[in-house]
């Protein structure tokens, strides 16, 4: 053996990128699953309306507190690699700007509800009020806690983290069925986010953090390997430190708006069903919706796992966008194949009803997201590339697209409108996506911003 294959550096037996990329995902389908379990024990408790106007309100508290957020999830996940001693102070401060801006925001929606959205109007009486403020708030710090576990490069906790907040979600949802029959749904998320924020931080804060401190020379290598140091990661400087802060702002602020165009493009569509065509129909197309978005959330995780591992490659992005686009591509095609054709046995878990007029609705909703893991590769890609301007111009485009038509063809085609738009709007964005392919998928190496 050369001199020169001795210094040959070994390569891991698992790609880190797909590793954590599927313990991501298997954590998200796991908690989808017990979601499609918490929705379907709901609709033998609670009747087709409340079930509908308790979705669109919980519709309404995800963007709110993505509003709240302020991006700040993203930014964790971007830059708790290489903040070293800092890591403590920087989720932290993301906690307390989360804090303030996600309460502002709900007052605000509550005071203009009677405006913008009167289905909700429910939500107008203190109780009911009170419920959501405090969910939409827990919820928004239960987002960041996940942007911070995935920077710490510690993907385990995060699915344990939503596996048990699942659990709780499902036990007090049965629990308040005989005692809040038209806020036991909304009840349940909080008390349940509330439980799970306080175990998590606790953990967090007095344990987690302490206990991974090292020196960035200490640091070790892969995602999640036995003795390294998350604080110390990849592109941190020689202190250990994160970023200027000047760095961070301009990051937060470009991925902020981009990220209030997805969660508008996502938490919206409820609502407007709700407002146009009824809450019965409004339950349909949310249960249907719960459904098809465990297919959206292994593009998403896959793309949380590209952001980590490729923020500190020197090689850039690309070559881990294409991993991710035949590995994940292959993985979709398999599970979107499955739920078209066992659409209708899917939905009667939920009840006759949801089988009768929601499978077509779920068929659709399912084949959009294929061209999804384009858009979220790209969305991934430009984010370590720094092209923020890019960014915010796929998830503006794709919120435009989805929101308009479904405003257009729900009058048309009732609530299998919002499916058609979904569809046209995902495929419309990942064929120009492919089609200007050299913005996010460069030939040559670029060093990650």
């Amino acid at each position: 053996m050369t001199q020169t294959q001795l210094r040959r550096p070994i390569r891991p037996r698992v790609d880190p990128l797909l590793r954590n990329g599927h313990v991501l995902t298997v954590g998200s389908l796991v908690t989808s699953a017990f979601g499609a379990g918490y929705w379907a024990l709901a609709t033998r408790w609670y009747g087709d309306a409340t079930v509908g106007r308790s979705y669109a309100a919980v519709s309404a508290l995800m963007l709110l507190s993505g509003l709240g957020q302020l991006g700040l999830g993203n930014v964790l996940v971007r830059f708790l690699p290489q903040a070293g001693r800092d890591r403590r102070a920087l989720i932290r401060a993301a906690y307390a700007a989360a804090f303030g801006a996600t309460l502002v925001a709900v007052l605000g929606f509550l005071a203009l509800i009677p405006v913008c959205a009167p289905g909700l109007g429910f939500l107008r009486e203190p109780a009911a009020g009170c419920c959501f403020a405090a969910t939409t708030v827990a919820y928004a710090l239960f987002a960041l806690q996940d942007g911070a576990l995935t920077g710490l490069r510690r993907p385990g906790l995060v699915v344990g983290k939503n596996s048990g907040f699942a659990v709780a979600k499902i036990v007090f949802v049965a629990a308040l069925a005989g005692l809040l029959p038209t806020l036991g749904i909304l009840m349940s998320w909080t008390l349940a986010l509330v439980t799970t924020l306080v175990v998590v931080d606790g953990w967090l804060f007095a344990r987690l953090l302490p206990a991974r401190r090292r020196e960035p020379a200490e640091a070790g290598a892969g995602f999640g390997e036995a003795g390294a140091d998350p604080g110390a990661g990849p592109g941190a400087g020689p202190d250990g430190r994160v970023p200027p802060g000047r760095s961070i702002v301009r990051y937060a602020g470009s991925d902020y708006l981009g990220t209030l165009c997805w969660s508008a493009a996502t938490t919206l569509p409820p609502i407007i069903v709700l407002e146009h065509v009824g809450a019965r129909e409004s339950a349909y197309f949310s249960l249907a919706w719960v459904v098809a978005n465990t297919l959206y959330l292994i593009s998403l995780n896959m793309g949380a796992s590209l952001l980590v591992e490729a923020a500190g490659d020197s090689a850039g992005p690309a070559a881990g966008c294409r991993r991710v686009l035949r590995h994940t591509g292959a993985l979709l095609a398999l599970a979107i194949t499955a739920l078209v054709v066992g659409a209708p046995l899917v939905l009667r878990v939920f009840g006759p009803g949801y089988a009768r007029n929601g499978s077509t609705l779920l068929q659709l909703l399912a084949l959009s997201a294929l061209p999804h893991l384009v858009v979220s590769t790209a969305i991934s890609a430009c984010r370590v590339l720094g092209r923020m301007r890019v960014v915010v111009a796929i998830q503006a485009g794709l919120a435009t697209a989805v929101l308009t038509l479904t405003v257009v063809l729900l009058p048309v085609l009732g609530v299998l409108g919002a499916g058609v738009a979904w569809l046209a709007a995902q495929t419309a964005t990942a064929l120009a996506l492919l089609t200007a392919r050299r913005v996010w998928l460069p030939t040559t190496p670029g060093r990650p911003a």
